[in-house]
């Protein structure tokens, strides 16, 4: 009898209705909890920006459960890698009640060194059922620049931080102070990093408290039976998603600019899908080799983490997510390349490429499934970090912003936006008040970029345009990616707009804005624009009074509703109805 077989016998023996209940109290603890962590925790990055995730991960170390409002990069295994690492080098026996473990070290996750991942282990009766996770952002965890991930010129791993492999924090109740002494000293903001540190603590004790009242209420094997019902209800629904797509080969490309070291050399994204009766396999031995900047991850937090997102979001993205979404998706890639880089390599800006990368294994699927897919968004994180020591106070700070963009349109629907990439997840803009009031510099324009939306039958999204006036000397670190790979149009669609920059400073003296580090003067502008989404079908056969909609509301412009669609303007703004006939009969004929 195979898992699932056994896992749906065990749970027959156990009132249906008893394990529902079990579920959706699972269910809820992380969600409950990854509320309670935004507000005890002291950064904007948990606070607003979410960068963190929370989980309930069982005995073996396969997700349960995990927050659903937290960054899809995490998506069923970070948590589970920490916890599966843990029992190999620790081991069961030395995991008692009580304790709490950390670790971020890129041989495990794959990721950068700011995730920081702690469990604890849930034992009844001396029994080990399973572990409590959260996984944190920390603001800074030492390297060779303020934010430690986010420098942009990195070319190892031991230039952004402290690697902890799993290392014991609290032994039975008991902090090891000297842990704690290691980690503070060891950051350039301690009090934001302790801080964290405490909430993500917090979470665990609560989540390890919570787990044990529902098997005290329900009984042990119960909850058991609860977990292995969600596994096996969780890789039948992606079985069944699966036999709805038709068999065949896929494939799909798109590139980023560059590494941010070698520059003006493409990072290269060729995608292979494959869906037969095993399942879906996700090829990525396409992609491009490990490259010299900070654009790498492992496999586990790179080539896994992108194809389990996408797999997520296309074929299951309606239930939480559990380990057995995964049975049948299968990721090939060799070692070597910038997802399945090395654990020496530079990985400070390992998930900056998570979205574009998710895209394109999107894309993928639109020959399979045209109603389904949309076309491309704007696809990055478009990561910029602001620090200095400020001169009112004299201390130090670091703010990391983050553009939104525009998806793309769907069959039926324009692009929606301006919103975060794909792998952000339900992410807030940190407001700009709260910007303005924390650091030097002002927010002058946060706006809609007109034309930026892929054209056709459904329209793109926009991106959008921020402009920075800096108040004080600063540094000024950019990650902004895809200026020169435009987001897709499909069935016929433009294609968007792309992200790009613009640095003007105080004495005169204008430049592009590209990926580096910069050191800024007083009234320097920085200008930095997000890329939009692609359009859906021929821009010829979008509703007229769709277009005049755009044009009035200022997301497309007279000269583009002529050019793009074929709607003619008068001087007075009225329709020329004849001449837009002419036009579109035109286009019809040369598509």
């Amino acid at each position: 009898m195979d898992d699932i077989s056994h896992s749906l016998e065990f749970a027959r023996v156990v009132d249906p209705i008893e394990l529902q209940i079990i579920r959706q109290r699972l269910i809820a603890i992380p969600n409950l909890i990854e509320k309670n962590i935004e507000r005890t925790a002291f950064s904007l990055l948990v606070q607003e920006y979410k960068d963190y995730a929370v989980g309930f991960v069982d005995a073996s170390g396969s997700l349960v459960t995990q927050s659903r409002f937290s960054l899809p990069g995490f998506v069923a295994n970070a948590l589970g890698l920490a916890v599966r690492a843990g029992l190999d080098v620790i081991g069961e026996e030395e995991m008692h009640e009580g304790d709490v473990f950390i670790i971020n070290d890129a041989a495990t996750l794959g990721k950068h060194l700011n995730d920081v991942c702690a469990f604890t282990p849930i034992r009844i009766g001396g029994k080990l059922i399973g572990f409590f996770a959260v996984l944190v952002h920390w603001v800074d965890v030492g390297g060779n620049m303020p934010g430690s991930c986010l420098s942009p010129t990195t070319t190892e791993i031991y230039q952004e931080g402290i690697q902890f492999p799993v290392l014991k924090l609290i032994d039975r109740g008991e902090r090891r102070r000297e842990i704690f002494r290691l980690i503070e000293i060891n950051t350039r903001f301690p009090r934001l990093v302790m801080g964290d540190l405490e909430a993500q603590l917090g979470g665990c004790q609560m989540g390890h408290d919570m787990v044990q009242e529902v098997v005290a209420q329900h009984g042990m094997n119960e909850v058991l039976a609860a977990m292995d019902a969600m596994h096996a209800d969780a890789a039948r629904n992606m079985e069944r998603a699966l036999r709805d797509v038709p068999h065949g080969t896929y494939h799909a490309s798109s590139f980023f600019d560059d590494d941010g070291i070698r520059v003006g050399e493409p990072i290269k994204v060729d995608v292979k899908v494959v869906v037969d009766n095993d399942g879906l396999t996700i090829d990525l031995s396409g992609v491009n080799e490990q490259v010299s900047g900070p654009f790498n991850s492992g496999r586990e937090g790179g080539a896994v983490a992108v194809g389990r997102m996408a797999a997520k979001f296309l074929f299951s993205s309606a239930t939480p997510v559990n380990e057995g979404d995964f049975e049948r998706v299968r990721i090939e890639i060799p070692d070597g390349t910038f997802l399945s880089a090395r654990p020496d390599a530079a990985y400070g800006s390992a998930g900056n490429t998570h979205a574009s990368v998710v895209d394109t294994i999107l894309s993928a699927f639109s020959e399979a499934l045209p109603d389904r897919i949309p076309a491309g968004h704007h696809g990055i994180y478009g990561t910029h970090t602001i620090t200095g020591i400020s001169e009112e106070t004299g201390t130090r700070f670091l703010c990391l912003d983050a553009m939104s963009g525009g998806w793309g349109a769907f069959s039926d629907t324009d692009g929606p936006g301006p919103y975060r990439s794909t792998t952000h997840g339900d992410v807030r803009d940190v407001p700009v008040e709260i910007q303005e009031a924390l650091y030097p510099y002002r927010i002058e324009a946060k706006q809609l970029r007109t034309d930026t939306g892929g054209a056709g039958k459904f329209r793109g999204g926009l991106g959008i345009e921020k402009v920075y006036r800096f108040l004080q000397p600063l540094t000024l670190m950019n990650k902004m990616d895809r200026t020169r790979c435009p987001p897709w149009g499909l069935a016929g669609g433009g294609a968007a707009k792309t992200a790009g920059g613009e640095v003007k400073r105080a004495s005169g003296d204008n430049s592009v804005l590209r990926k580096g580090k910069m050191e800024m003067a007083r009234d320097d502008v920085v200008v930095i624009s997000s890329g939009g989404g692609g359009g859906y079908g021929p821009a010829w056969q979008r509703d007229v009074a769709r277009v005049l909609r755009d044009v009035s509301e200022g997301y497309v412009s007279v000269e583009a509703a002529e050019r793009d669609y074929g709607v003619v303007l008068r001087a007075d703004g009225s329709l020329d109805e004849a001449a837009t006939r002419t036009r579109r009969a035109a286009m019809a004929s040369a598509s």
